[in-house]
């Protein structure tokens, strides 16, 4: 788990994933849902944010991240969680 942008950064560049967030989810002009868009895939419904904008979404909500570096047969993981620790009910 981290909340380090370099880190968050680094883990999904290494996976070709881009910055995304799911169109007409916004909300006070910020991004609603933060996600990652994976080569293959079908993100066709997710729209591209810059880096700035999923960060600033992300440190205003006060989320963490939650990731997996490899799978158990040891290829790389996709698997991420973005978590809000006041939220009792997750």
């Amino acid at each position: 788990m981290t909340t380090d942008h370099d880190v968050i950064r680094q883990w999904a560049e290494a996976r070709g994933a881009k910055p995304v967030t799911v169109p007409g989810s916004d909300y006070g002009g910020r991004p609603g849902r933060l996600l990652f868009d994976f080569p293959g895939y079908g993100g066709e419904d997710l729209e591209e944010i810059s880096w700035e904008d999923w960060f600033r979404t992300f440190d205003e909500r006060k989320l963490n991240f939650l990731y997996q570096e490899h799978k158990k047969d040891g290829a790389p993981s996709n698997f991420f969680r973005l978590e809000n620790p006041d939220d009792t009910e997750a």
